[in-house]
Order: structure tokens, then sequence, then C-alpha cells
């Protein structure tokens, strides 16, 4: 018995995400962070040419910082880069755990 299908499939759109290393290490300091009262809540976003982890001091806001992966860009400038509220890229890189100790700096603060 054949199928002959009358109109072509058309193949799934190819979408960007994280795998489960690179998750797991973001959600370890999201964990940390969520731990310390820093962070509140987060949201994961996967389109054709970026991932994005998304993260909200409040539930209510724009996200803080977005960690993004952008396969496109890893021999260039690298895959990795964090950005902050306004769009501004705080750091980039082509590992994610150096990219990610931008807020291992940020936890210990000199207070006068």
């Amino acid at each position: 018995m054949s199928f002959d299908i009358p109109y072509p499939i058309a193949a799934a759109p190819q979408v960007v995400f994280f795998d489960r290393r690179e998750l797991n290490t973001i959600l370890q300091l999201y964990g940390r962070m969520v731990a310390a009262g820093e962070w509140r809540d987060y949201a994961i976003d996967g389109t054709k040419d970026r991932a994005v982890f998304s993260v909200f001091r409040h539930t209510s806001e724009k996200p803080a910082y977005r960690i993004e992966k952008r396969p496109d860009l890893a021999r260039r400038q690298g895959a990795w880069a964090i950005l902050g509220q306004g769009g501004a890229v705080l750091r980039r890189g082509h590992e994610l755990e150096q990219v990610l100790k931008l807020f291992d700096a940020r936890r210990f603060r000199i207070v006068e």
C-alpha cells in the first residue's frame, strides 16, 4: 500500500535552544541568585537565530538580564552574551562559564 501526499510537507523550522549542560549551568546560577534574593522569575525563549534566558527581579517588569546564545556569532565575538535591562551588552564570550562570572563579581561589593 502506498500513500501519495498531495502536497509537500514543510520541515519544522529550526530553533536554537540550550543543550542540557548549558541549561543546567544557567539554572544553577539562577537558583543561587534566587536564594540570595536577587532574582525572582525567569523566561526561556528559542528563536531561529538565538536562545534567550531572561531574568526578572519582579515578575511584572522588563527582564533585568538576558543570557543569549547566538551560534552565528560563535567564531567572531562568541556565541554567549549577557545583556542588561536597556539592551546593552555587559559581557560577551565563547564559553558560557566565563560569561556567567559577571554575576559572581557582583556578589562581593565593598560597602562603606
